[in-house]
C-alpha cells in the first residue's frame, strides 16, 4: 500500500492514511515555523484552517480530482482536530507539546535577549508590539510576555501606572452601555420600549437639541441619564 505515490485512484483506508499523515506533518512544519510565522493563531487552529480550505478548494477547480477523497480527508482532518482538542484540555503533557510556553521578553526594564531569540523576534518587532501598546519607555516595563497565540502581554511598573478612581478611592457610576435608538435614518422602536419612551419623545428631543429630523440622523444613542448623542449624515 504505497499511498504516498501519484495515483489515478485510491482507496478509502489510503485517504485516511494521506489525510493522517499530512496532519502531523503540518503540526511539526508549524511548530518548527514558531509562533511568529503564525502569529494570532494557535498551532492547532493553524494547521487545520490551512489544510481544510486547500482540500476543499482543489476538487471545486479540478475535475480530474475525486471529490470523495476530498471530503474523507476534511472528516479525518477535523476528528483528528477535535482529538487533539480533547487531549490538550485532559493531558498537560500534550498540552505543552502543541502550545509555546510563554517567553518572557522584558523583566524589570531589561530586555531578555535569549528570550527574544526563542520568540524569533527582532528588537524593531519588539518595539513595534510595544509602540502598539502605548508604551515608548522599555525601562517603565515591569515584565513583557510572549505569549503563545503570538500576543505581547505588557505590565508596566506599579509606579508608572496610570492612577485610577479605585486608587483614589472616589465612587463612579457603575458603567452601562448606550443604547442605540436611531441608525441610519430609521428608529428602533423594540429599543424605544425597553427605556419606556416613544417616536414622538425622539422626534422632539431631536429638534430641540439638534433642530433635525430623523431622516438625518446615522446614529443616535441614549443612556441612562437620558444623555443624547447624535451624529448626522456629512
Amino acid at each position: 500500500m504505497d499511498f504516498a505515490q501519484a495515483q489515478d485512484t485510491l482507496t478509502m483506508v489510503e485517504w485516511i492514511l494521506r489525510a493522517v499523515v499530512v496532519f502531523f506533518f503540518l503540526l511539526i512544519v508549524a511548530k518548527v515555523l514558531g509562533q511568529r510565522a503564525i502569529s494570532q493563531l494557535r498551532l492547532l487552529d493553524f494547521v487545520i484552517a490551512l489544510v481544510i480550505g486547500n482540500i476543499i478548494a482543489h476538487p471545486l477547480s479540478d475535475d480530474h480530482l475525486d471529490l470523495k477523497g476530498s471530503m474523507t480527508t476534511t472528516v479525518v482532518l477535523v476528528v483528528l482536530y477535535l482529538g487533539c482538542i480533547f487531549l490538550n484540555l485532559k493531558l498537560p503533557w500534550f498540552r505543552k507539546l502543541v502550545n509555546h510556553a510563554p517567553i518572557t521578553l522584558i523583566q524589570d526594564g531589561e530586555i531578555n535577549f535569549k528570550g527574544l531569540k526563542k520568540a524569533r523576534i527582532t528588537i524593531d518587532a519588539l518595539l513595534e508590539e510595544l509602540r502598539e501598546e502605548k508604551v515608548m519607555d522599555l525601562k517603565k516595563v515591569a515584565i513583557a510576555i510572549w505569549e503563545a497565540d503570538g500576543k505581547i502581554s505588557v505590565f508596566l511598573d506599579p509606579k508608572y501606572e496610570p492612577i485610577t478612581p479605585a486608587f483614589c478611592q472616589m465612587k463612579t457610576d457603575p458603567f452601562e452601555f448606550p443604547r442605540t435608538i436611531i441608525k441610519e435614518g430609521r428608529i428602533i422602536s423594540e429599543v424605544l420600549k425597553q427605556i419606556h419612551k416613544d417616536e414622538s419623545w425622539v422626534i422632539s428631543a431631536l429638534d430641540h437639541s439638534y433642530k433635525t429630523e430623523v431622516k438625518n440622523v446615522l446614529l443616535a444613542t441614549l443612556d441612562s441619564k437620558e444623555n443624547l448623542k447624535v451624529f448626522l449624515y456629512k
